[in-house]
């Protein structure tokens, strides 16, 4: 039973994830159509016991089409030849993602411009307007 330290308050134990493998387009010369090199790693973000209700439903909206509408996370990976590498790859965005999700977003503070903000934002409008206006030819009355 391995686990995977996303953060010190999340793991995430390896039987959770699901991979699958298949053959990779692209270049890759005679080796690509033998060897099933690109990997597919499913993970049930909207079942799992390690993720808080807050963190799941921040990946699911951080990870938009990546997951399925059971709630099931797909991160597809061919980006190297060796399946090794991309079974890696797929593991490190997983982790990314949920570390991303794992943040809190800062609340947003109201605030109103100064009165001196206003001003000056009035007073470029007028120079502005000035600029523009000077820039058509004189009416004829």
């Amino acid at each position: 039973m391995a686990l995977i330290r996303v953060t010190r308050e999340i793991t995430i134990d390896e039987n959770e994830l699901e991979e699958r493998y298949f053959h990779a387009s692209g270049p890759g010369g005679q080796h690509v159509n033998k060897a099933a090199s690109a990997v597919q790693l499913r993970f049930d973000a909207a079942h799992s016991p390690a993720l808080s209700d807050d963190v799941r439903q921040r990946l699911i909206d951080l990870a938009g089409n990546q997951v399925t509408d059971d709630g099931v996370l797909l991160i597809d990976v061919q980006r190297f030849r060796s399946q090794r590498r991309n079974r890696r790859d797929a593991r490190k965005r997983l982790v990314a993602l949920i570390r991303q999700a794992a943040k809190k977003p800062k609340r947003r503070r109201k605030t109103k411009p100064s009165r001196a903000a206003k001003e000056r934002r009035l007073e470029e409008k007028r120079r502005r307007s000035k600029k523009k206006r000077l820039r058509k030819p004189p009416r004829e009355w």
